[in-house]
Formats: structure tokens, C-alpha cells, sequence
């Protein structure tokens, strides 16, 4: 099944969002963070990224220092819940799996450039075309 984005006006959404505008996107990583605990976390929820978030990062002495960072920060600005970890910050992103910083950072870019999370498919087998969600299943679902 696939994951359906949430509404406008939601927790962490840009202010003054329209009705009707998706501004939430659930994803579930492919690997998952592990915490200090060792818990493993993989549902999550990204926010569409406002200009304070992109002027904001892009400003930052890290940035500077090395452009790679520009992501880390970009997605704890926008990555709003991760499992139960009770914050998403520059230090979570940072001990991503690869994987997993490649699965946001492509998410990132499709919901904010293209505006949505769909990719479009063929079957290797029949050639039939489908659209695919890339943000994940709902939890619990198939």
C-alpha cells in the first residue's frame, strides 16, 4: 500500500499553508537508526523545506567549511519525527547509514523540487508501467 501524505496545518508544517497542500511526507528508511540504546527507528515524517530552512543551513560556518554538510543540516531541519527518537538533530543525521542518507536526501529533493514522492516503472518481466511511492509502506501494511 502506499504511504499517503498528511495535510496542511499538521505539526511542523510552513506557516500559512493552503488547505489541500501536502506538506508531510511519512517515509520508512530502508535500513533504519540505530540509537544509543540500540533501538532501531525507521518511520518517519519529512516536511516540505521553507527558505528559512535552505538560507538558514547555507549560511552555517559548517557549510562553509565543507558544502557536503549542507544536507545533514537540511534534513534535521525537515525530518520532523524519526521512530521514537525523541529529537532529529544534526547528530542523528549524521549516524545514518549511508543508505539511509541517500534515501533522504532523495526523498529531499523529490518533494521539494518535483513535489511528490512518486516514481514512475517498468516491469522487468511484462514491461507493464506503474507508478512506485518511494517514501515507503505504511507500517504494517502490504
Amino acid at each position: 500500500m502506499l504511504t499517503q501524505p498528511s495535510a496542511a496545518g499538521a505539526e511542523g508544517a510552513p506557516p500559512g499553508s493552503a488547505a489541500g497542500l501536502t506538506t508531510r511526507y511519512p517515509f520508512v528508511l530502508p535500513r533504519g537508526y540505530v540509537d544509543e540504546q540500540g533501538r532501531l527507528h525507521r518511520e518517519g515524517v519529512m516536511r516540505l523545506a521553507t527558505a528559512r530552512d535552505e538560507i538558514a543551513s547555507q549560511s552555517d560556518p559548517r557549510v562553509r567549511q565543507n558544502p557536503v554538510y549542507l544536507s545533514v543540516l537540511l534534513l534535521a531541519r525537515t525530518v520532523t519525527r524519526l521512530g521514537s527518537a525523541p529529537v532529529v538533530d544534526n547528530l542523528v543525521i549524521e549516524n545514518l547509514f549511508a543508505s539511509d542518507l541517500a534515501f533522504l536526501q532523495d526523498l529531499y529533493r523529490r518533494i521539494n523540487q518535483e513535489g511528490h514522492t512518486e516514481a514512475d516503472v517498468d516491469c522487468p518481466a511484462c514491461g507493464h508501467g506503474f507508478a512506485v511511492d518511494i517514501a515507503g509502506d505504511v507500517p504494517g501494511e502490504s
